[in-house]
């Protein structure tokens, strides 16, 4: 069993991936700046703070086995910030939600370089993009990015699902797309049995 913080508890993915991580048995330390919302559950902590503050960070995160930012990217946590929060925390792991818009639809292409690709979510896609980046200079903190398939909607938790690395995860009707529950299945996996350690992958049905 594992202690682990989730940053951006109150949020779509944060709460399924805090849903599946408790009932793994793990206990789990909800941190949000907003925090009222969150259901109570045996095993869960909440702490309010912003996940942009490294000195607010630090002491929430100490005593944690690894950290998941689920937070937003335009406008939320940047990779110095959280790498410095988890390291002078003490903190090995830290695990990141990241978009799909960094994927690869062809090689040396990424998604969010597509004609397609909806205007309102480029800032996003492009603040993930800078932030897997940043992440892929570090040498020491032992981090993950997990990105989901393009459309990453509450669903089904099917665990049936494929993983990738950097190319886009489309399925046998042309559709990249997974549950926020698969996608949160896929990365309480990689907590308890890490096999991307310093690297990005995907997961799409």
């Amino acid at each position: 069993m594992s202690h682990i913080a989730i940053l951006g508890i109150t949020g779509r993915a944060g709460s399924r991936i805090a849903a599946e991580l408790l009932n793994r048995g793990h206990t789990v330390t909800g941190i949000s700046r907003h925090v009222g919302d969150a259901p109570q559950r045996a095993g869960l902590t909440l702490q309010s703070a912003d996940a942009t503050s490294v000195e607010a960070l630090v002491p929430l995160l100490r005593g944690h086995d690894a950290v998941i930012s689920a937070t937003r990217f335009a406008g939320g946590s940047d990779a110095a910030t959280l790498v410095a929060a988890a390291t002078q925390a003490g903190v090995p792991r830290l695990l990141v939600v990241g978009g799909a818009g960094s994927l690869e639809v062809a090689p040396g292409h990424a998604l969010v370089d597509t004609p397609q690709f909806p205007e309102a979510y480029k800032a996003e896609a492009q603040a993930g993009a800078a932030f897997l980046r940043d992440l892929r200079t570090e040498k020491t903190l032992d981090w993950t990015f997990l990105s989901p398939s393009a459309l990453f909607e509450p669903g089904e938790r099917t665990g049936s699902f494929r993983l990738g690395s950097d190319a886009l995860l489309s399925d046998a009707a042309g559709k990249s797309r997974i549950s926020m529950e698969d996608y949160a299945i896929a990365l309480a996996d990689e907590i308890e049995a890490p096999k991307h350690s310093r690297g990005r992958f995907t997961v799409g049905y």
